[in-house]
């Protein structure tokens, strides 16, 4: 038999084998949709333009100046009050105690006073909702302070952001993108725990006393993957667009580029892990690990730019790492097929796919296979 025919034959049985395994329909198709969903909305539904605190307000002795603050204070949209009233320090306490708001503001305690208090809860000292009602309080006060010294500002800031792909992008769009780069790289990682139970139950070893080449098994069953991986990113897009309003900007001919070699990349990973592995848990075992830490390392959900410095060298060798800026350049920039950083990305992609490939078949080829 011809290696064309062989290949098509391999081909025809790997497919089989996949999509009547379950399993595999969960790990590849509906937990990458689980795990989409839960990001999106935890990250990607956060929208500045919308920010609220709830907040509460205590104020110790009632005076002028406590009054002048709390009324121009609930001027503020940004703020929600969890009281009309200003309530006593036992109720704020409990309040932030127990979460039901986000920070207490103290009143000056008499007109010679000149200062607030902020209260947060220490387990939510440094998240972005601290932070920000930190800002929003000390811009407060200081055109409060502008105001009493009859000062005009000189000077103004004004903010304003560019991005390198279109006007329209937004954290959704970044995510949404990550996202589907990660689930294709899972699905090659993870996918190849077939060949593991073939060599357990000896099937492999029954397929080295036939003319079938293990070169084209290996070839056959990357194809498939492939395969799964264009459906992979069709429903993710689908749900990404029409469930969270993400706006994608095409870019065929690099995100062909970009997804064919990063898709037989994993799959060529996972291919080589499964040449060593001696059981299933061993293979899930090294995936897992692998699959982890390209996740954090790999800017899947916020740019590696805020990395410290000593872990950006880890994240510039992780395939993942250009996997994930290849796709978004193909779905989100639109700008790769002609800049350098896009093909050297790609090259080191497609080294990490050959290298990974042509060990996986010398092992194949060399190492004994044992019906388990």
């Amino acid at each position: 038999m011809s290696n064309r025919k062989q290949l098509f034959k391999l081909f025809g049985a790997n497919l089989k084998m996949m999509f009547r395994e379950k399993q595999v329909w969960f790990w590849n198709i509906f937990f990458p949709i689980i795990l989409m969903v839960i990001f999106m909305v935890i990250f990607g539904s956060s929208d500045s333009s919308h920010f609220k605190a709830k907040i509460a307000v205590v104020e110790m002795q009632e005076n002028a100046t406590s009054n002048l603050l709390e009324d121009q204070l609930r001027h503020l949209p940004v703020f929600e009050w969890k009281s009309e009233q200003p309530v006593t320090m036992e109720q704020a306490d409990d309040w932030i105690k127990n979460k039901k708001v986000d920070a207490v503001i103290v009143l000056p305690a008499s007109e010679e006073t000149k200062s607030l208090e902020l209260i947060y809860n220490k387990e939510n000292e440094k998240n972005a909702t601290s932070q920000a009602i930190s800002g929003i309080i000390g811009q407060f006060l200081e055109q409060v302070n502008w105001s009493v010294a009859g000062i005009t500002p000189t000077f103004n800031l004004t903010i304003d952001s560019v991005s390198g792909g279109s006007e329209d992008l937004t954290y959704v769009d970044f995510l949404l993108t990550g996202m589907i780069a990660l689930a294709v790289a899972q699905g090659g990682l993870f996918g190849m725990v077939d060949m593991v139970e073939m060599r357990r139950k000896g099937l492999l070893k029954r397929l080295r006393m036939t003319p079938a080449k293990m070169g084209l098994l290996g070839t056959g069953s990357l194809l498939v993957r492939f395969i799964l991986g264009i459906v992979q990113v069709l429903i993710l897009s689908a749900i990404g667009v029409l469930g969270f309003g993400a706006k994608l900007h095409i870019d065929a001919p690099t995100l062909i580029v970009a997804f064919l070699v990063g898709a037989l990349t994993f799959n060529a990973i996972g291919y080589m892990i499964s040449s060593f592995s001696k059981s299933i848990e061993a293979y899930m075992g090294i995936a897992n690990i692998a699959s982890f830490l390209m996740m954090f390392l790999s800017g899947i959900f916020f740019p590696t730019s805020g990395f410290p410095e000593w872990l950006l060298p880890v994240s510039k060798v992780l395939p993942l790492t250009y996997f994930v800026n290849g796709m978004r350049d193909g779905m989100v920039y639109g700008s790769g097929m002609f800049t350098a950083e896009f093909w050297t990305g790609i090259g080191i992609l497609a080294i990490w796919g050959v290298i990974s490939f042509a060990l996986a078949i010398i092992i194949y080829r060399k190492m004994k296979i044992e019906v388990r």
